[in-house]
């Protein structure tokens, strides 16, 4: 287990700092797109391994949330790239395995609140909620994109934009409110206080509120919808 924890752990901390990158610097921008490409690869290596190490710990929780990261990144990149009769059999796949997610994160939540603890492989009922309320919603709008035949425009970019901040705020909240013992042999005792730990989690969920304000409502960004490298980010 030490190659996929190592690993995990060194994407991790690439996830982090291109996700930041990615998210702070100007959309369509040559920083925006390189941090962007690093960011997938990384949260991808990092979900991965951090699911398959789950698996053979029998934690179905960190499995689906590994996954569910993984879907996150993967249709975020697809959806800003040309659509093909591949890209196509990728949507439906995906599709199926967010719906799937998101069912058996509502179960498990269920799971959680009938439960004494009120957790379920020590993840409480609400983060499982959320999680199936990504799974499904995600789903259903990948079913959406697949039966009107492809997004443009101002939607095309709102749905990679949450997707990709999404899994930036997994992996942000999975780094920082996550065990204290990990946290503690990456940051000094002093930056340890509860103010600290969640401020970079509401930062991501800010900027994205942000970022889809400009696209959806102030539209600043129409352009790079149709302008944007097929490769980009």
């Amino acid at each position: 287990m030490r190659i996929p924890l190592l690993l995990h752990v060194i994407a991790g901390g690439l996830a982090l700092v291109s996700g930041a990158v990615a998210i702070s610097a100007v959309k369509g921008a040559t920083l925006h797109l390189k941090s962007g490409m690093l960011f997938v690869y990384a949260v991808l290596a990092m979900s991965v391994s951090g699911a398959v190490m789950a698996a053979f710990q029998a934690n179905a929780g960190n499995v689906l949330a590994g996954l569910l990261t993984a879907y996150l990144a993967i249709t975020a990149l697809t959806t800003v790239r040309p659509r093909t009769a591949r890209s196509r059999r990728v949507e439906l796949g995906a599709m199926l395995v967010a719906l799937t997610l998101g069912l058996a994160s509502v179960t498990l939540a269920l799971q959680a609140l009938a439960a004494a603890s009120g957790t379920r492989f020590g993840i409480p009922a609400p983060v499982f909620f959320m999680f199936g309320a990504i799974g499904l919603l995600g789903g259903l709008g990948d079913l959406r994109m697949i039966r009107s035949g492809g997004l443009r425009g101002a939607p095309r970019l709102a749905r990679h934009l949450w997707r990709m901040c999404w899994a930036l705020w997994i992996a942000t909240a999975s780094f920082f409110l996550g065990p204290r013992a990990r946290v503690a042999k990456v940051l000094p005792e002093p930056l340890l206080t509860p103010a600290f730990l969640v401020l970079p989690v509401l930062l991501v969920f800010v900027a994205m509120l942000y970022w889809l304000w400009r696209v959806r409502v102030r539209r600043t960004y129409r352009g790079i919808g149709s302008g944007v490298a097929p490769d980009a980010v």
